[in-house]
């Protein structure tokens, strides 16, 4: 996996009851604008998928895509590690969560910014090296922000560390494309552990950083 797709999922999907740690699911609808001259808007909706299912349950998270190259990611917490499968290799790789190449210069909050779903969210405004990245939450969508201390990778923790929730909504910026991601359901629901174990015999290398 080269460098940039490395970077380009980092931050893709780098996304119990309420009131407490949500469990359940999220389904968001993706929408691309291409700053690259050799790639359009319709070829990243179709590589990484218009639309994902975003899993997650105490501090481990999954997401399915609908993509043709890139199909699922899996966040084990115990390991802090992140795994990719895409479609032209049977070999996941895997990132080192606590391990970052971007940098946040400026960190803002904005409140009351937009309701989705009848959320009513504020805004986490993160300035990187990497770009903008803006996201909107509403805390019952709670997360234990201390499981997640030691994810770097993809900003996590930088966004959690402010919300202590999932996203809703999140806008990123950078010089390949600018990412929309919105929800368009949410659903409360026990899910299984095995959801968030790594498929049988798999094979797994680190990937490149």
């Amino acid at each position: 996996m080269t460098k940039k797709m490395t970077f380009i999922l980092a931050i893709l999907f780098t996304i119990t009851s309420f009131g407490q740690t949500f469990e359940g699911k999220i389904v968001y609808k993706n929408t691309y604008k291409s700053k690259m001259s050799n790639t359009t808007d319709e070829q990243f909706k179709t590589m990484l998928g218009s639309t994902q299912e975003y899993f997650i349950k105490n501090g481990d998270y999954k997401s399915i895509a609908n993509g043709s190259f890139f199909k699922w990611q899996l966040y084990i917490n115990k390991d802090n590690k992140l795994y990719n499968k895409l479609a032209n290799s049977e070999i996941l790789p895997w990132n080192d969560c606590s391990i970052t190449t971007d940098k946040i210069l400026k960190v803002e909050v904005n409140k009351n910014v937009i309701e989705i779903l009848g959320y009513k969210c504020d805004e986490v405004v993160l300035t990187c090296k990497s770009g903008i990245q803006k996201y909107y939450f509403n805390t019952k969508l709670s997360v234990d922000t201390k499981l997640f201390t030691n994810h770097k990778y993809g900003n996590w923790y930088d966004y959690i560390s402010q919300s202590h929730s999932l996203p809703l909504k999140s806008i990123i910026d950078n010089g390949q494309f600018t990412l929309e991601s919105v929800a368009i359901e949410v659903k409360l629901m026990k899910l299984d552990q095995k959801l968030f174990e790594l498929p049988a015999n798999s094979k797994t290398m680190r990937s490149p950083s």
